[in-house]
């Protein structure tokens, strides 16, 4: 029979190797669906490995995908390090982007220049208010974090379906589920012309810089990381898990938030019920494969962006479902875990007395 056993001390270099290889087999796995569909190998890839890093344009898409999925990951790479599974960061994007959308719908075109700011400060409370119910739950009434913040997420998003369907539809809009257009002192600079890129890819870098600053050089930070790597020890330390449950949980409702106002006040310029494609969930996947470090978050999350670029650039070009995105998610997750395992175990083969071979 074959049995897993834990290795006594696993190899640092497999543990970040791990991921690398898990994203390598993902692209030959890749490959081998696209010859199975009839479509060459090397065409399909080159939409998910080339494309999206091809020129200036691909490169400012690449940034508007990789900066809500970077901050998403970066607060939940705290949330994880702290031992809470914070699962729903999708709703907090959401409920940023509605508390954002909401203070920019108020602005005119002669709103004073730095209007956005009080945007982006609306949509990270929102994101942080979301995240507080989670807290709250579990810190009143022990609640599963993980179930409690994925559930939040569905009632964010019909709460957006609600707000875009009913009292914030643009009445010009031709009935479709959307916000007027945010005027001009609402909207985040562009980063550079001819790009879609905002002034958000700058702060999530910000916020990968302040996440590492945080973890590695300040005292709250190494508390945090006690708390969820040792609790008994934390617990003999006086350290509190109340008070790691709710830094963790309100610093990513702050990010989520403002990844998901990002997105309105950025690329999309008003309120839609396609603020995400899914962004909180992938991040996830990010957080795992950046090895729980904001910056390996953040290489991880570009990585997930080109993802999704090649996922829009394979439904355009070789009629490939949207659903494509998500086989690749999928099996670089199912990939990761199990070389994780493999990394933490050694597989033997025992045979028990009595049965035969």
């Amino acid at each position: 029979m074959l049995r897993l056993e834990p290795r006594g001390q696993p190899s640092r270099l497999a543990l970040w190797l791990s991921p690398l290889a898990a994203m390598l087999l993902t692209l030959a796995g890749g490959g081998l669906l696209f010859t199975a569909l009839g479509i060459d190998a090397w065409q399909g890839l080159r939409l998910f490995v080339v494309e999206p890093f091809a020129d200036a344009y691909a490169l400012g898409e690449l940034a508007v995908k990789a900066t809500p999925l970077a901050l998403c990951a970066v607060g939940l790479a705290l949330c994880f390090r702290a031992n809470m599974w914070n699962i729903g960061a999708e709703g907090q994007l959401i409920a940023g982007a509605i508390a954002g959308g909401g203070i920019a719908l108020l602005a005119g075109p002669d709103s004073w220049p730095g209007y956005v700011i009080a945007v982006m400060a609306a949509g990270m409370l929102g994101g942080m208010a979301w995240a507080a119910l989670t807290a709250w739950l579990k810190d009143r009434y022990g609640a599963n974090e993980m179930l409690v913040s994925l559930m939040l997420a569905y009632v964010a998003h019909l709460l957006l379906g609600y707000l875009v369907f009913g009292p914030w539809r643009d009445p010009y809009g031709f009935n479709f589920p959307q916000s007027r257009p945010f005027d001009e002192p609402a909207l985040l600079p562009v980063l550079w012309a001819g790009t879609r890129a905002h002034a958000g890819a700058v702060l999530a870098v910000a916020a990968v810089a302040l996440a590492w600053l945080f973890l590695a050089r300040s005292q709250p930070g190494f508390r945090l990381r006690v708390v969820g790597a040792a609790p008994a020890a934390a617990r003999y330390a006086g350290y509190a898990p109340r008070r790691a449950l709710w830094t963790s949980m309100l610093a990513c409702g702050a990010l989520a938030g403002l990844a998901g106002v990002g997105e309105v006040a950025g690329p999309m310029q008003r309120l839609t019920t396609s603020v995400s494609p899914g962004y909180g969930f992938a991040a996830v996947i990010a957080v795992f494969l950046g090895r729980l470090h904001p910056v390996g978050t953040l290489l991880a999350s570009v990585v997930m962006a080109a993802l999704y670029i090649g996922g829009e650039l394979a439904q355009s070009r070789l009629g490939l479902p949207a659903s494509i995105v998500g086989v690749f998610q999928g099996l670089a997750l199912a990939l990761l875990l199990l070389g994780d395992t493999l990394v933490r175990h050694r597989v033997r083969w025992r045979r028990y007395p009595g049965v035969r071979a």
